[in-house]
């Protein structure tokens, strides 16, 4: 019994050490931890239980029988975060360059098979070279595997992708199909095909940062979610968002205890929206002061900055805030914007988190680059996620709900649950000028007419009032009463029940 328990120590001691110290020296030299140290500060202390750490790869070819690693690569198994389970894989970098081999797929699909049954997010830290080369096709066939898992359990658990390294090939396609996608500055970067191929085939010369960091997936391409300057503050960030989201689509968004009252008021809200139509205000500063202790965890914050997406709470309980931002654009609704809410809001639909949408929208961007690039269909995204929704839909209007983006962006006509305007709202075909010069094109050459006639539409349609006549506004609020108003909705709301009509799954036009 004493040698088999030795045995045993051994093994794991080994299993521990992953591809040795020397290696995860290297790794700290990079500014990177080592995947058992990663999850050592994700998980809550003493929670972790590993599965598998005595599987080892089964190639054979090209000198891999004499290099068996016990764990081959990922570390897999489940803990908690502050209470609440969830399953992890960690790649391993010390071990065959965190490569994925069939064992290592089966690790992973492993983890998120149980998580589905158990009902459980899934988080992946992925630092890894891509497929295991000497295992060939048995590799392409693991990552399938992991693939096939991602659909099936998109929907049912939250997904969460931690990119702390190299993700290039088809192993990005596995965070692309989770639902957020975290980055570290300067030691990750996904593509799939690096700077060599790209070199070789379009002869143009790009870095690994320039072609596939942190800071252009984050700003440029819209593929990740957030980027963080350490592993350290990744893994904090991760536990504090993971705090937002319930544990999958049958269970209520979790509530966590609160001293903001529910009926704070907030007499500078009055004052924020400026006297001028044409002037911006940060739109941040009014969720930041409605949500729950100013506790907001803003999503893409750095792509397509005319619209601001996260998740806030009300009343101690998990909100998803779609807003758009009058500092960007004007708060124009365009292709990135339409792609990036579109996408929130259905992630929010899925986990049965409420939705609070704030309204300050000219309208959809002009311009040749936006129709070409098809924001017919793009802005479509948006609308059809509003539509289909059956999730408690909080809107409130600031100031412009102009032309089809008032209809898009969670309007009653889109079953909006409760719809708030403010006494600075104008909701309108479009604005004031643009619809005189067009009713009135014959006076044109007159400026005092044209300058009454604007003064007359604006009196007219430029307020919250002709679509409170027709009850498309449930009732216009002073912004100072905005958080109470809109927590007691969400509260009446708790109940709600609608359902869609039966389809296998609908055809958003993607």
């Amino acid at each position: 019994m004493k040698d088999v328990i030795r045995q045993l120590e051994e093994k794991r001691a080994a299993a521990r050490l992953g591809g040795g110290q020397r290696r995860i020296e290297a790794q700290h030299k990079k500014g990177k931890l080592s995947a058992r140290e990663r999850l050592e500060l994700l998980l809550d202390p003493g929670t972790f239980e590993e599965y598998d750490m005595f599987v080892e790869h089964r190639c054979n070819d090209f000198g891999m029988a004499a290099q068996a690693i016990p764990g081959d690569g990922v570390v897999t198994g489940w803990g908690t975060i502050n209470g609440r389970t969830v399953f992890v894989f960690s790649q391993d970098f010390t071990v065959f360059g965190g490569s994925l081999s069939e064992p290592h797929a089966e690790k992973i699909c492993k983890i998120m098979d149980q998580a589905m049954k158990v009902g459980a997010p899934v988080i992946g830290l992925n630092d890894s070279g891509g497929a295991r080369i000497q295992e060939g096709v048995a590799s392409l066939a693991g990552y399938a595997e992991v693939f096939q898992r991602n659909v099936l359990a998109s929907g049912v658990v939250p997904q969460i992708s931690l990119v702390m390294g190299p993700c290039a090939g088809g192993a990005v396609y596995s965070p692309a199909m989770t639902d957020f996608i975290f980055m570290v500055k300067d030691s990750s970067y996904m593509f799939v095909t690096g700077p060599d191929v790209v070199k070789t085939v379009t002869h143009e010369q790009v870095t690994q940062e320039d072609l596939g960091g942190a800071t252009t997936h984050t700003a440029r391409s819209g593929v990740a979610d957030l980027a963080f300057d350490n592993d350290v503050e990744a893994m904090e960030e991760a536990r504090r968002f993971f705090d937002f989201l319930p544990m999958n689509n049958r269970e209520p968004p979790p509530v966590r205890p609160t001293d903001d009252p529910l009926d704070r008021e907030e007499p500078s809200l009055d004052n924020l929206v400026p006297a001028s139509p044409n002037k911006p205000y940060d739109m941040r500063e009014l969720i930041l002061k409605v949500v729950d202790e100013a506790d907001f965890f803003e999503l893409q914050r750095d792509y397509a900055r005319n619209i601001i997406i996260g998740l806030g709470r009300f009343q101690g309980s998990t909100v998803g805030v779609v807003a758009n931002q009058p500092m960007v654009l004007a708060g124009c609704l365009d292709i990135d914007a339409s792609r990036k809410a579109a996408r929130f809001v259905r992630f929010c639909d899925c986990f049965n988190i409420p939705i609070l949408t704030f309204v300050d929208v000219p309208g959809f961007l002009p311009g040749t680059a936006q129709e070409y690039g098809g924001i017919i269909k793009h802005g479509a995204k948006l609308l059809f996620a509003f539509a289909e929704a059956t999730v408690p839909k909080v809107t409130v209007i600031t100031r412009k709900a102009y032309g089809g983006a008032y209809d898009v962006m969670s309007s009653k006509h889109l079953r909006g649950d409760v719809n708030y305007a403010w006494p600075s709202a104008e909701i309108a075909v479009m604005g004031p000028k643009g619809a005189v010069e067009i009713i009135f094109r014959a006076e044109m050459d007159d400026p005092a007419k044209i300058e009454a006639r604007t003064e007359e539409y604006r009196r007219k349609f430029a307020n919250p009032f002709v679509a409170g006549h027709r009850g498309f506004i449930d009732d216009v609020i002073m912004p100072s009463s905005t958080r109470r108003r809109v927590a007691r909705s969400f509260a009446m709301l708790r109940s709600k029940k609608l359902e869609n009509p039966w389809k296998k799954h609908d055809n958003i036009p993607l």
